[in-house]
């Protein structure tokens, strides 16, 4: 397995409908209840589930709040719900009012901020570290375009959901992939994508996805490493 080499630029500062059989609050007993157990137990007690419908504090007439909070996890998953900062694309994927989308863009980013983990321990120098740092998204049921954003250590410095949904060359723009490394000082970065289909294999549009991406960092001066296909039991690397 090769490893990752950024190159020295002169740029870079040396210096759907589905339905989950989940109980309704009200039926839950009294001490299982998410405020509840909050209360009683503290908040290490709760699931990630629990907490986000505390957050939210209420469904829909459609939907009842923890049928909501269990559907966003087991649809988005929680590191890629973690990263995405739109709050429009949260609501017309998962089909939630766009003011409980707000909410949780918000309370992640909060936490983000106070109590943000060290991201300079993470080190990505191969395809395999990459994978797995990224291998939650081989279970999403829709594909999620994602970037990593690298200094000139190979430390993660960034990571954006790019976009959601099928992956062409037109949907993927190269403005969208580098405004973030032009915003974030990257030295580098890495691309990837799922596929829900399970077959790694690097599709047409893939590949031609990757050549403009590629084109452009050498315009910008900042180092495509890699561009990731990954399914639950793998991955494939695209190296132009």
């Amino acid at each position: 397995m090769r490893d990752y080499k950024i190159k020295d630029n002169d740029i870079i500062l040396a210096d759907k409908n589905k339905k989950y059989n989940i109980l309704k609050v009200k039926d839950l007993p009294e001490n299982e209840k998410p405020r509840e157990k909050l209360l009683n137990n503290g908040p290490e007690s709760l699931k990630i589930e629990e907490l986000i419908s505390i957050v939210l504090n209420t469904g829909t007439k459609k939907e009842e709040i923890l049928s909501m909070s269990g559907r966003i996890i087991k649809e988005y998953g929680e590191k890629i719900i973690v990263s995405q900062k739109n709050p429009q694309i949260i609501s017309n994927e998962l089909k939630i009012p766009l003011i409980k989308s707000c909410q949780l863009v918000a309370c992640f980013e909060i936490g983000k901020r106070l109590f943000k983990k060290e991201e300079n321990n993470l080190v990505v120098r191969t395809p395999r570290e990459a994978f797995a740092y990224l291998k939650d998204m081989g279970n999403m049921p829709k594909e999620i375009f994602r970037g990593l954003y690298l200094n000139s250590h190979y430390k993660i410095i960034h990571d954006e959901i790019i976009s959601v949904g099928s992956l062409t060359a037109s949907i993927i723009h190269p403005r969208e992939v580098f405004k973030p490394a032009l915003q974030y000082s990257a030295a580098a970065i890495i691309v990837a994508h799922n596929h829900p289909s399970q077959n790694s294999k690097p599709t047409l549009a893939d590949i031609e996805t990757t050549k403009k991406l590629k084109q452009a960092s050498e315009i910008l001066g900042i180092e495509l490493l890699d561009h990731i296909i990954i399914t639950k039991n793998g991955f494939s690397s695209i190296a132009i």
